[in-house]
């Protein structure tokens, strides 16, 4: 089941980022550990999870028709993740596949504005699309890098890059790409405080209360913040162990007793 996204100051600042590569029509690298939410910010940004499987779908018109235009229009982005050792020449046609299919949207819902919508599509609706988001870039050969980079200087449209840490240092070897980089973002994992708001929202998933204050409360805090290190992903994998532990044993306490039964079950990497 999909949980409500929880926006943090982490991805915030990727927004802020996101408008200022896409403002600027330059090229920029979102760099962070795995787990701490940069592909999860940057399917958000560009309204990815209801966009990829719309477009997935294609076909007939229906009532979410207009809904969709405007989401396409509104984030005029492109999200894509590219295969393990992916061919450069798949790579630009999946690209141009999905700017035609984003772009048509945006088209449309541009047309349905006009007092009477025009019959003849814009000739190229893939200007339409400002932004070309990369998720796992260090699976991008040199060939396909420089694709890209040749693709920005033509078009002139805003590229994200996101990946691992140490991304940034091994397009330093890519001189032509290099210089035209714009805007680096490190993304960071969850600050003490941060962490305590997602956890109180998923306390309240569970039906309860969280009290910093209370001691019991306190300890399952430290013991969470101490397994997980304010990674995100690993606290999402965390919390439905959490409410098997407390069905199971037909407790109603998030106590550190549960979080490390639960997280036992984990395979918690380095």
């Amino acid at each position: 089941m999909n949980q409500a996204f929880i926006v943090t100051k982490e991805h915030r600042r990727f927004t802020e980022f996101a408008n200022a590569v896409r403002k600027e029509k330059t090229i920029g690298i979102c760099h962070g550990a795995a787990g701490v939410g940069k592909t999860n910010s940057a399917r958000r940004y560009a309204n990815w999870d209801a966009l990829e499987a719309y477009i997935n779908e294609w076909g007939p018109r229906g009532e979410r028709d207009a809904k969709h235009y405007a989401l396409a229009n509104r984030s005029r982005t492109v999200f894509y993740t590219p295969e393990v050792l992916c061919r450069p020449k798949d790579l630009m046609s999946e690209l141009m596949h999905w700017q035609i299919k984003v772009g048509i949207c945006a088209d449309e819902y541009l047309r349905s504005l006009l007092p009477e919508p025009e019959t003849v599509r814009q000739k190229d609706v893939t200007q339409l699309v400002e932004l070309l988001i990369i998720d796992e870039a260090e699976r991008l050969t040199p060939t396909a890098l420089e694709l890209l980079r040749d693709q920005h200087d033509r078009t002139h449209r805003a590229i994200i890059l996101i990946g691992m840490p140490g991304i940034d240092e091994r397009f330093r070897h890519y001189p032509q790409l290099y210089s035209r980089l714009g805007f680096s973002h490190h993304y960071r994992t969850l600050g003490r405080d941060e962490l305590l708001f997602v956890l109180d929202r998923h306390w309240k998933r569970l039906g309860k209360t969280l009290d910093p204050d209370d001691f019991t409360d306190a300890q399952a805090i430290a013991a969470i913040e101490r397994i997980t290190r304010g990674n995100f992903r690993l606290l999402e994998r965390l919390f439905p162990h959490i409410n098997r532990v407390l069905k199971i044993n037909q407790l109603d306490t998030i106590t550190d007793d549960v979080i490390e039964a639960a997280a036992s079950i984990l395979v918690i990497g380095n």
